[in-house]
């Protein structure tokens, strides 16, 4: 119970929960479209070693978040394009941009650092204390002194439940995930909304990448995502493709985590520990924790009415 009642404890949640909630929501995105998109692991690899390399040889972590947004974009429209133009198995795809992108980050870590791999002295993303909540009892301790993309990933997660339910650009999106056949009738262009949707969850997905490599570590390794990708697309399952249930799921993976570092040197077997947030996974893709059901054309390519 002394565990569970420390501030510690949920701060750790919170911050662990970020690199889940963005790609989550980024899946959220791109499969109300109609996409399925398991790339987010690679494409988070991808946006945490340009971050990296970026924020290291300009000085300014914020460019290197700039560079690796863009990166997230333009692996993400690559994998449109196959996915959307020439309706290719989305889930052989994704699992083709995964394997890719931890080759292509692991060639090039070697090729420009080095065995030393990226130096100590890597540019970090700033650290955020709000002065009124510093005073509040147990609540300063969780939401000061956090990384300046968690308050990102707050407000992101409110405003893509404002977009894709409160917007008219959302409506359509979610429409062509539902019905392209009913959305093209009526004059949307299934295509571009779908495109639309994909590079949106790119540029989320590069965002969770950067948060791990210069929002909390200011390095990069080899396969440092660890799998948050995948667990990332379990949270958006579990929250029932809405950016509000994926947050919450993310929270339950990331409380996971952090439970599993908080118990270590309590009697409990670290082997245990590390398998629980990938046992939570297991459980939310079979569906023992809720049926889900995705969007009705989620991973069906449409050809346009010509």
């Amino acid at each position: 119970m002394s565990v569970l009642a420390s501030p510690q404890l949920w701060a750790s949640t919170l911050a662990m929960a970020v690199p889940l909630a963005l790609p989550a929501l980024g899946g959220t995105f791109s499969e109300r479209t109609g996409v399925v998109n398991i790339a987010m692991e690679g494409i988070m690899l991808v946006g945490a070693f340009f971050a990296v390399t970026f924020a290291y040889y300009t000085g300014s972590a914020w460019l290197g978040l700039l560079i690796a947004l863009v990166m997230g974009a333009i692996v993400a429209a690559i994998f449109a394009w196959a996915a959307i133009r020439l309706a290719a198995d989305q889930v052989v795809l994704g699992m083709a941009v995964n394997i890719f992108a931890a080759g292509l980050t692991a060639f090039l870590l070697d090729t420009i650092f080095g065995y030393t791999g990226t130096p100590p002295n890597t540019p970090q993303l700033p650290s955020v204390d709000i002065p009124f909540l510093d005073h509040i009892p147990f609540i300063g301790a969780i939401l000061s002194h956090q990384s300046i993309l968690l308050y990102v990933m707050l407000v992101l997660v409110v405003l893509s439940h404002w977009f894709l339910f409160h917007t008219k650009l959302g409506l359509r999106m979610r429409a062509v995930g539902e019905n392209p056949l009913a959305a093209d009738t009526v004059g949307l262009n299934v295509w571009r909304l779908r495109y639309l949707g994909v590079i949106i969850g790119g540029v989320l997905s590069a965002l969770g990448g950067a948060y791990l490599s210069i929002g909390i570590l200011h390095s990069f390794d080899v396969g440092m995502t660890g799998g948050r990708g995948y667990i990332a697309l379990a949270a958006m399952i579990f929250g029932k493709w809405t950016p509000f249930g994926a947050f919450g799921a993310s929270l339950l993976f990331g409380f996971a985590n952090a439970l599993a570092i908080a118990l270590q040197g309590h009697g409990v077997s670290p082997n245990l520990l590390q398998m629980l947030p990938y046992a939570l996974t297991i459980l939310a893709l079979c569906g023992l924790v809720g049926r889900s059901t995705p969007p009705a054309a989620d991973g069906i390519p449409y050809e346009p009415r010509r």
